[in-house]
């Protein structure tokens, strides 16, 4: 595993279970809005022994380890790590782009994740515009995966600007009622390309517009978290 960083304690990341955040190296995909574009390249890495040798100190007082990224599905020994986590009695998570349903379905296969994080960045016809690559079939297939197989999942979508009210009720109506839709308000990241501060030039959706908004909004996705 190549990990770049580990946040020792959230309460935020894995929902009500106290957790720590290990985060991998590398993804396939380039949003520009990336919080983590620290983590797309080469970089120091924390070894994977150092993270296990972190959590066996912390059985008793830690519940569950959040793998995120990056893309943790490039990871070629994911599926190890998450066997040793768990053989120390953690529950797990995964964050994904929701790219890699071959993965997700060996992970699911071998009973390894609690619960999934898929995030939705873009109606499909955007994707290769604001992440750069990335295929909206295959997060179908990822989300078909969790609900056939009863694994606890939740979506996630970073309204980045340009993205406005009526691109969020068609994306909203583009899929059968999820278990959680959580939206999340964009925040200029630290490592910004010039190249992308245009984006920044235009308007954002704001929590005060999602509220007002929540029950048009609801009545496509019943379970959408709106940011306060």
């Amino acid at each position: 595993m190549r990990i770049g960083g580990i946040q020792r304690t959230s309460t935020l990341d894995f929902p009500g279970v106290l957790s720590c955040v290990v985060f991998t190296r590398g993804c396939d995909l380039d949003c520009f809005y990336c919080h983590n574009r620290s983590l797309l390249g080469q970089g120091d890495c924390i070894s994977q022994e150092e993270v296990l040798h972190f959590l066996r100190r912390r059985q008793g007082l830690l519940d569950g380890v959040v793998v995120s990224g990056g893309e943790p599905a490039l990871q070629p020994d994911l599926k190890e790590f998450l066997i040793q986590v768990r053989s120390l009695g953690y529950r797990t998570k995964l964050d994904t782009n929701g790219q890699h349903p071959q993965v997700l379905g060996i992970l699911i296969g071998e009973k390894l994740l609690d619960y999934v994080a898929v995030d939705i960045k873009a109606l499909p016809r955007d994707y290769k515009k604001v992440c750069g690559a990335g295929s909206f079939q295959k997060i179908l297939e990822c989300l078909q995966l969790l609900e056939t197989h009863g694994v606890p999942y939740e979506v996630r979508t970073t309204l980045y600007p340009g993205f406005t009210m009526e691109m969020l009720r068609q994306l909203l109506s583009m899929l059968p009622q999820m278990p959680c839709w959580r939206l999340n308000i964009v925040r200029r990241p630290q490592l910004l390309r010039a190249s992308d501060e245009p984006w920044f030039e235009q308007e954002s959706l704001t929590a005060r517009l999602l509220i007002r908004a929540q029950p048009q909004l609801r009545e496509l996705q019943p379970n959408l978290i709106i940011p306060e």
